[in-house]
């Protein structure tokens, strides 16, 4: 299993489409007994939560946000945990809105 995300720093590797997370965007992640939540904010999101289960390398959670326009969203993750070459915790991540259309792909990696 891969370390705790517990008091990590992450932010994505590249920017998605405007309105949403992209490399300015910080998550703080704590971790305990198979929980895992976050706090999130940078970029065009003022301010945003994920809570979700850890089971393995596996992590799936559900996140809301509020974007610098006023308008919030919220969908549906599941990460799973790895390394990257140089040693930081990376998440490998598959989303979905569940307040409006689209999905896709995403990476974060760990802040040194």
């Amino acid at each position: 299993m891969a370390r705790s995300l517990d008091g990590l720093v992450l932010a994505p590797v590249a920017d998605q489409a405007p309105g949403q997370v992209g490399t300015r965007t910080r998550f703080t992640y704590h971790e305990r007994d198979g929980e895992v939540w976050a706090e999130y904010a940078g970029g065009d999101v003022v301010r945003g939560r994920l809570v979700g289960t850890r089971a393995g390398d596996r992590i799936d959670f559900r996140y809301v946000q509020l974007k610098t326009d006023g308008t919030t969203s919220s969908g549906h993750c599941v990460s799973l945990v790895t390394e990257s070459p140089e040693g930081r915790v990376r998440l490998e991540e598959t989303w979905e809105w569940e307040s409006q259309e689209g999905n896709g792909t995403s990476t974060v990696e760990q802040v040194t």
